[in-house]
């Protein structure tokens, strides 16, 4: 007889807070568009039964990360990833790490000048992560994706790639860049995120990859996030709404539980599971 699926259990890995008051950096893409702060956070998670939050280093602050910082400070339910410049000072980061922290994003997506990680600051930073037991959260274009895994896996850090990575409408799933995320994957230190399915821009591509994905990753390499509080689409987008895409996605309750819980509680450790 097969073993009753377990109850659904759920890590959110990607969301952001936000306040319409906070600082932006030169250039910010987005302006908020209402409060979104931490304690609306937690209550959004309340109301749909997800049990902690992974906040992701919003690029429209820049290097600032006081905000998302101040949010793990107050609740032992949130951590986030920080964006700090490449010279980052060891000391900073353990303290960061102290508050909250657990890895370092880079926003790459429409950034011109992207990162050499062969330099020596990038190396250095690189180093730091990893012996902090951090991972690199990777946000680009799938198409731009070989321009950076080779460079990280040189470097043995964890990768997280957000949005599916974020394959196109011309390239699809075949597209070279989604193929060598692929092979990024099977090499052991490389896991998916799969959220933001609207940024995409067509269902169809959201389940073909979606499906690759389970394919050749599986669970242990995939993680669910909201995207909370849907940074530019926050009237079209809905938290039952994406909730209810894990389910479209993942349609196996076992499979399901193990993306939304397993894999992102024994990759994070949530500090409330640690008190």
């Amino acid at each position: 007889m097969t073993p009753p699926a377990p109850a659904l259990r759920i890590i959110d890995t990607h969301a952001h807070v936000f306040s319409m008051t906070m600082p932006l950096a030169e250039g910010a893409w987005h302006t908020p568009a209402a409060e979104a702060d931490p304690p609306l956070f937690l209550r959004t998670l309340d109301e749909h039964g997800v049990e902690s939050g992974i906040l992701a280093g919003a690029s429209i602050s820049g290097t600032n990360n006081d905000y998302p910082l101040a949010a793990c400070d107050r609740s032992p339910r949130l951590r986030t990833t920080v964006i700090v410049a490449p010279d980052c000072p060891l000391e900073v980061l353990q303290d960061m790490a102290r508050r909250g922290a657990v890895g370092v994003r880079f926003q790459l997506r429409n950034v011109a000048r992207v990162p050499d990680f062969a330099s020596t600051e990038y190396r250095a930073l690189l180093r730091h992560i990893a012996d902090l037991g951090w991972h690199v959260q990777l946000h680009d274009d799938a198409r731009r994706l070989p321009d950076y895994l080779p460079g990280l896996e040189a470097a043995g850090v964890n990768v997280v790639v957000d949005h599916f990575g974020r394959p196109d409408l011309e390239d699809g799933i075949g597209g070279e860049g989604f193929q060598r995320l692929l092979r990024s994957i099977a090499g052991g230190r490389t896991w998916v995120k799969l959220s933001s399915a609207f940024r995409l821009g067509s269902d169809a591509l959201v389940l073909q990859a979606a499906s690759t994905l389970l394919e050749h990753a599986g669970p242990e390499r995939l993680m669910w996030g909201s995207d909370w509080p849907f940074a530019a689409f926050e009237t079209q987008v809905t938290y039952t709404q994406v909730l209810n895409d894990l389910s479209t996605w993942v349609p196996d309750p076992v499979t399901r539980h193990r993306i939304a819980f397993d894999t992102p509680n024994l990759f994070f450790r949530p500090r409330h599971d640690q008190d």
